[in-house]
């Protein structure tokens, strides 16, 4: 066989308890110098750092490394051990094939060396594998035991991470941070927005737990976790009282989950006044585009800070953009490969009530179930046992809800886009925004090609839904 040319370093670890990879980096240097002692250049390092290999979760690198081996671009691979490539059977075959189909056979192990190119390597091989999932699938069934014991006792369940406000026992309040989510509390009931408490715990230089910046998602699962209110929860639903001791009172555990309830049934916010909301990108970064005012003009601009990860160095005239949209819209409607597209959805648009009753009995049947669990009707297996099909019934349904609906908002326009054309101006912006979005998958803008130059409609490119 010939020398290798572009040898491949896989490197991975299961769980990364303090985030700091030196698991993988370990593994990386043992096979860098098995590679140097083999005469192999190495040509790129492929880690997975935190992500089991017996789960059957993605693992980005590893699968880049198979497409890499099928497109010729390394011949060879080097890993640790066998059970850091796989720990799944079916997985160790699928890599096998990928092999063949490469034609690679340079495949050499740092601890636990085994042969590809022999019969005899590759029955060892599978039998390191199912031995690696045995081991994996009793370790799995210990922790999930152990998790139904810490339920029935009312521990927390311990991951890698701390929670905000206390120890890494997970049971002791930090003080420091107790005061700061009660201060927390007081201002989100108090009216403020996610995004401002974000930015007002930016400024007081308040970190995360993983030492990083405040984003709205991460204050609201903050507002919203019950066990601030010393309540335990198993996945998802609230099953009693935990050990610790809670942050706040339950009662103002409650108010919050009202006042975010409030929020949401009301649909309280600032009328809209931009028609392409959400829908514009940012033609340097991609970021996306936000609706800002500049006196009594109306812009779409790129913005950097909290929730935020654009550039801050582009903006455009809303006005300008959303007439030459609109026009493209309207015309786009009268077009044949439109009213081809749309057919395939006309079917699904018939199902939609269905899919909607199936998410309305998926959902009591989930409540029904925590209820039962909650009044010690049935175990935590059985609870787990029987949530599983309703759980993948109700996410069936959503997805297939989702697609069902794309089209209502098109329903009698498809070739009548120059009569709507005249009485484009007396729909609401709701309606138009709605129409538009059926129709666009999102509006690009470039950057300007000169400071202060007149608007530029070149600058703007249509993204249609397919």
């Amino acid at each position: 066989m010939s020398t290798p040319t572009a040898a491949a370093v896989y490197t991975r670890i299961s769980a990364d308890i303090e985030g700091l990879g030196l698991g993988v980096a370990r593994q990386r240097e043992d096979c860098e110098k098995l590679a140097a002692h083999l005469g192999w250049p190495v040509a790129r390092v492929y880690s997975d750092n935190d992500v089991s290999a017996y789960s059957g979760k993605t693992r980005p690198e590893y699968q880049q490394m198979l497409e890499d081996l099928r497109n010729g671009e390394v011949d060879a691979v080097i890993v640790y051990h066998p059970d850091r490539l796989t720990r799944r059977p079916l997985e160790l075959e699928q890599f096998i094939q990928a092999l063949d189909a490469a034609k690679v056979r340079h495949v050499k192990f740092v601890s636990g060396d085994a042969d590809f190119t022999t019969g005899d390597g590759l029955l060892v091989l599978r039998m390191l594998s199912a031995v690696a999932a045995a081991e994996s699938a009793s370790k799995s069934r210990r922790v999930k035991r152990k998790q139904e014991q810490n339920a029935a006792a009312g521990l927390p369940h311990r991951g890698s991470t701390r929670p905000f406000g206390y120890e890494p026992d997970h049971i002791t309040i930090r003080e420091d941070e107790a005061q700061v989510y009660r201060r927390l509390v007081e201002r989100f009931l108090a009216g403020e927005s996610y995004r401002s408490l974000a930015a007002w715990l930016d400024s007081e230089q308040v970190p995360t737990v993983r030492g990083g910046g405040w984003m709205s998602t991460t204050v609201r699962g903050l507002l919203i976790n019950p066990r601030y209110a010393g309540l335990l929860v198993r996945h998802q639903q609230v099953v009693g009282l935990g050990v610790w001791e809670g942050i706040i009172s339950e009662d103002q555990h409650r108010q919050v989950l009202a006042k975010i309830a409030e929020r949401s049934s009301s649909g309280r916010r600032a009328p809209q006044r931009y028609l392409l909301s959400g829908l514009c990108r940012c033609g340097r970064c991609g970021g996306k585009l936000f609706s800002a005012a500049r006196g009594e003009t109306r812009r779409y601009e790129c913005r950097k800070g909290p929730d935020h990860k654009g550039c801050g160095g582009l903006t455009v005239t809303a006005l300008r953009v959303e007439l030459l949209v609109v026009d493209q819209v309207l015309y786009r409607l009268d077009t044949p490969e439109l009213a081809d597209t749309l057919a395939g959805r006309a079917s699904a648009d018939a199902q939609a009530a269905e899919w909607s009753r199936v998410v309305d009995q998926a959902t009591v049947q989930l409540e029904e179930l925590a209820a039962a669990y909650g009044q010690g009707q049935i175990m935590m297996g059985e609870w787990m046992v029987a949530k599983k099909p309703i759980t993948a019934r109700l996410e069936q349904a959503q997805r297939q809800l989702a697609n069902a609906t794309h089209s209502t908002a098109l329903l009698g326009l498809v070739g009548n886009g120059g009569e709507l054309r005249g009485s484009w101006g007396d729909l609401n912006l709701d309606r138009q925004h709605r129409i538009i979005e059926a129709l666009v998958d999102h509006v690009e803008i470039a950057p300007h090609t000169s400071p202060g130059s007149p608007f530029d409609p070149t600058r703007v490119r249509v993204v249609w839904r397919r």
